[in-house]
């Protein structure tokens, strides 16, 4: 988390795909400053399912670097899944 926020912070995120069960540290860290940086924020699975398409452990936030992902992401999610901050 504390790597996306310095990637957020550097202007290098494109959108944030936040868990369904998204920690509240991880809703008021991640979430704010994506939306005071402008960044999208998509609503993903659970943790659970985002760490295991990543290959790691539950991960609640996950930035996305390529505009052309984001894009694709943010295409799927049309239908009411974006999130409001």
């Amino acid at each position: 988390m504390d790597q996306l926020r310095v990637q957020l912070q550097a202007g290098k995120v494109v959108c944030v795909v936040v868990a369904t069960d998204a920690s509240p540290r991880a809703q008021e860290k991640v979430v704010r400053l994506a939306t005071a940086k402008g960044v999208p924020l998509l609503a993903g699975p659970s943790a659970e399912a985002i760490g295991a398409r990543l290959g790691k452990p539950g991960v609640m936030v996950a930035g996305v670097l390529d505009r052309g992902l984001a894009q694709g992401l943010a295409k799927a999610a049309e239908g009411g899944t974006q999130m409001e901050a």
